[in-house]
């Protein structure tokens, strides 16, 4: 079983930034704006000073960026008190959701097959957009061991989604289904390919980061085994 601490470093270098600078277990992460984990500061372990110090820090950190200061906060964690009382807020306004689970699952109970790892045009349009930035390459094309698996019809890449091995981990995120071809199965199979692409790798174990609203998501990754392990949140100044 891993720690919230530990689980918490395998997604961040899992889904490395753009700029990364550490304040002592801190680390401090920006993307120019490309997802809130690549854009916040994760506040586990100790940052080597006083919490309200280290906050300034990371405001500083962020407007050298050019993002907004953020907290990447585990909900009941050492810190989270200490972050409340030096003014910060819960993130209401995060465009992706102020709060998120993150589940955990054994590929071996849902892996069949093995992901065509390709990184085909399609599934970038699919899971970034028309416009693909460096941040999002950087971001979701960085690391030793990543797949970009998908599911095609008549040459169109009709369901995407994003795997990162660290360690024994697979880190699943950017699923997505063309509206056009939901509730035909294609994510659970797609998730199948990508947990025996991981097996493959090493991976016994994989984890997601999904937003609490995003029920549909959440209840495919139950139906696959996956629990929750715990929940963070984005925290920022009250007042910037």
């Amino acid at each position: 079983m891993h720690t919230v601490d530990h689980l918490e470093s395998l997604c961040a270098r899992a889904w490395p930034a753009l700029a990364e600078v550490s304040l002592g277990d801190w680390s401090m992460r920006a993307a120019a704006g490309f997802t809130g984990r690549a854009n916040s500061t994760l506040t586990c372990g100790d940052p080597g000073m006083p919490v309200p110090d280290a906050l300034a820090v990371t405001e500083g950190f962020a407007r050298e960026h050019g993002i907004k200061p953020t907290a990447h906060v585990v909900i009941g964690s050492t810190h989270e008190q200490a972050i409340r009382e030096a003014g910060w807020i819960v993130d209401l306004d995060h465009p992706g959701g102020a709060e998120s689970l993150v589940m955990t699952g054994q590929l071996e109970k849902f892996a069949e097959g093995e992901a065509d790892s390709r990184d085909l045009p399609g599934w970038w349009e699919l899971t970034a957009g028309s416009e693909v930035s460096d941040a999002h390459r950087h971001v979701l094309g960085s690391g030793e061991k990543v797949c970009f698996a998908s599911l095609t019809e008549d040459d169109e890449v009709v369901a995407a989604v994003r795997g990162a091995v660290v360690e024994d981990v697979l880190h699943v995120a950017r699923l997505a289904v063309r509206p056009s071809h939901r509730r035909k199965g294609l994510a659970r199979q797609l998730m199948g390919e990508l947990a025996g692409w991981g097996m493959a790798q090493g991976a016994t174990t994989c984890v997601l980061q999904v937003a609490e609203h995003n029920e549909p998501a959440i209840r495919l990754y139950s139906e696959l085994g996956c629990t929750e392990h715990h929940r963070y949140r984005y925290w920022v100044p009250a007042v910037s």
